[in-house]
């Protein structure tokens, strides 16, 4: 999932997206409304996090711009107010949650997990939908070999980390080394994405 998270505070801004990051979000964040907006113009997303009380206005105000320009975006609030008022307000205009300051970033990510079902991989313009079993580039369902389908959805799986070739040899038809290059080979020319080889323990995509 990628995210955007309003916080002004640059401490716990920080520590969030570290935390978000290590946990397989992809997160860009924002110290001010106005920066909030210029990223929501230039990107989607899957999920905001918006911090309720900023010193040039409101979250909820920002919320309610972006509900106005029919941006429906799922919203969670970070708060440290405890008004009933703003919490209804915030519901009103679509939020699915608020978490109140300060929290340990354990609960945040509970929320969050209990909000979405992170079922979709992504690496570059490429999306695997996993509980629909299909590939998509910049939208469109794209069809590969099974062979190729399942090397490439495993080490999607495992993105930033070895997928040694005793693991892709079970994708093969024929079990050699040969027949691995040639099958990974064709994963990059026909997806266009680099798959890093590391000689004599097997494959990796990278972390971006």
């Amino acid at each position: 999932m990628k995210l955007l998270l309003l916080e002004d505070d640059q401490i716990l801004s920080e520590t969030l997206e570290h935390f978000l990051t290590r946990a397989g979000y992809e997160v860009d964040v924002a110290l001010s409304m106005e920066e909030a907006e210029d990223l929501t113009f230039d990107n989607k997303y899957d999920l905001y996090l918006l911090d309720i009380n900023l010193p040039e206005g409101s979250g909820l105000e920002l919320l309610e711009a972006l509900r106005y320009a029919d941006d429906t975006t799922p919203v969670i609030f970070i708060t440290a107010l405890t008004d009933m008022d703003s919490i209804a307000q915030s519901f009103k205009l679509g939020a699915l949650d608020y978490i109140k300051k300060p929290f340990d970033p354990e609960e945040l990510l509970i929320r969050l997990k209990s909000k979405f079902k992170n079922d979709i991989l992504y690496i570059d313009d490429i999306e695997f939908d996993q509980e629909a079993e299909l590939l998509r580039k910049n939208g469109e369902i794209i069809n590969i070999g099974n062979v190729q389908y399942k090397i490439f959805t495993t080490l999607l799986k495992h993105k930033g980390n070895l997928v040694k070739k005793e693991t892709l040899y079970e994708c093969l038809d024929h079990t050699s080394d040969t027949a691995l290059r040639v099958a990974i080979t064709k994963i990059k020319q026909r997806l266009g994405i680099d798959i890093i080889n590391i000689r004599a323990k097997g494959y990796m995509i990278e972390k971006v």
